[in-house]
């Protein structure tokens, strides 16, 4: 079942550079399936302006406990069906309830991230990818951003303005260990893109039905050698040893989903050569008949969440 996000529990607050920490006690009050906050109009040097929906799990304001933190792209589409781009949702705040039941463990913090509207492709395409290509695939991307790439200042602001503001407001486990990134499509490649640059910071992440052909998949050869190696150069530049990392990938059979089990079975075939495990550093699972969108993807994050968090 799909969760909805109760209005009358988001606490909407413009940022303003204002720090978490100086918000009222009263915000934390708890509720039987947590509590949202959000805050709008987030600047953010050479991005657009950034909004957040933050997930604090049941009990927050009751104890000391620390939690891990999950960070998520595309948070418009996590929550509340009425505020999503087509009316469902991942309901990840259900199915971190259904881990903690599952794993007996605690729950994790849930920071979602807004897409900012059109520029969500120049936010999420790695600026590796496209420093990598040329010509045709180069004009294609320049098409579809409409703008400077800025995925580099997207994981500069969270890493180094996000995560430090809401560590030190919250109570919350920094360790790369206990913080993980998740998201679907172009979120899964500028999840990617973190877990590769950030190591110190990234433990863990789930790269979701990933959009490996960066564009249209109709307009790309998944056979061409120089697509293919713009995902595992990256890989090669930057994966280092695992030491306690894990990192998961997956994608359905149908709709846009059906063009990337070429990619993925490269970029698996690349995995085997490192010195990662499959099964214990990093997965890479198929959903028959799985579509393109949130309610396949709601339908396989509980699992998604267990074998990354285990």
């Amino acid at each position: 079942m799909m969760s909805k996000l109760n209005r009358r529990r988001i606490i909407q607050l413009g940022c303003g550079g204002a720090a978490l920490a100086a918000l009222p006690s009263a915000l934390w009050a708890s509720s039987g399936i947590g509590r949202f906050l959000e805050y709008r109009d987030i600047s953010a040097p050479g991005l657009p302006a950034q909004r957040l929906t933050i997930w604090l799990p049941p009990g927050y304001s009751e104890g000391t406990t620390r939690y891990r933190v999950l960070y998520m792209h595309d948070a418009q589409n996590l929550f509340d069906p009425a505020l999503s781009n087509f009316n469902k949702v991942w309901a990840a705040d259900t199915a971190m309830m259904r881990h903690a039941a599952e794993s007996g463990e605690d729950p994790w913090i849930i920071v979602g991230i807004w897409s900012p509207g059109v520029d969500r492709y120049r936010q999420y395409l790695p600026l590796p990818a496209y420093e990598q290509v040329d010509g045709t695939l180069r004009a294609a991307m320049d098409d579809y951003a409409r703008g400077a790439i800025v995925s580099h200042l997207y994981l500069q602001w969270i890493t180094g303005a996000l995560k430090p503001w809401l560590d030190s407001a919250l109570r919350t486990k920094p360790e790369p260990q206990n913080t993980a990134i998740i998201g679907s499509s172009m979120g899964g490649l500028i999840s990617l893109y973190a877990f590769l640059e950030y190591p110190e910071v990234f433990g863990r992440a789930g790269c979701v039905s990933t959009h490996w052909p960066a564009i249209a998949p109709q307009s790309v050869d998944a056979t061409d050698p120089d697509l293919v190696a713009i995902w595992t150069g990256m890989l090669s530049d930057k994966l280092s040893e695992p030491c306690g990392r894990k990192l998961w990938f997956d994608h359905g059979t149908a709709t846009l989903d059906a063009f990337y089990p070429p990619y993925q079975a490269a970029i698996d075939t690349h995995m085997s050569t490192t010195s990662w495990q499959r099964g214990r550093d990093w997965e890479s699972r198929s959903y028959e008949g799985a579509e393109h969108e949130e309610n396949a993807w709601a339908a396989r994050l509980p699992e998604v969440l267990n074998w990354v968090f285990s």
